[in-house]
């Protein structure tokens, strides 16, 4: 697959000690399918665990987390069509992310949705890593389903 016209970006799995993961959902977005890990975009001349560091921090508040691992290869999902969004305004076709995943080593008083200028969530929740799937918007299904099967040991 041609991934160049997917616009590169991270996503962030965030796993407390006792295994639950964080979701967000995400503001102004109606639901039931609008909740999902953090993401966001890579910054010109960044690197991508810098740049997950970064989305982790502006979107959730987190800076207390550890490193556990990354996927290796992007994992790819196409904006569906009508698809209203700026990126796609933008001429993307979708997204190609690298995921990482991270032990959550502080405390829930550290999340804090409005950090940053822009919120991308209005509220978040811990769940099993398995129940994601069912919470996110169907075209990232796929992403997630990869994402859970490259994850499922760290939790």
């Amino acid at each position: 697959m041609d991934l160049s016209r997917y616009r590169p970006n991270v996503g962030v799995v965030l796993i407390r000690p006792d295994g639950k993961v964080w979701l967000g959902r995400r503001a102004g977005t109606r639901g039931p399918h609008n909740w999902q890990f953090p993401q966001g975009g890579v910054d010109k001349g960044e690197a991508l665990l810098e740049a997950a560091v970064r989305e982790l921090r502006e979107e959730t508040g987190v800076t207390s987390a550890v490193l556990l691992g990354r996927t290796q290869d992007w994992i790819a999902y196409a904006f569906p069509p009508g698809h209203g969004g700026v990126k796609a305004a933008r001429g993307w076709k979708g997204q190609k992310q690298i995921w990482f995943a991270f032990r959550f080593t502080g405390e829930d008083s550290e999340i804090d949705l409005s950090s940053h200028g822009d919120v991308e969530f209005d509220a978040w929740r811990w769940m099993r890593l398995d129940r994601a799937v069912a919470k996110v918007v169907e075209f990232k299904r796929a992403t997630y389903r990869q994402v859970i099967e490259a994850f499922r040991q760290y939790v």
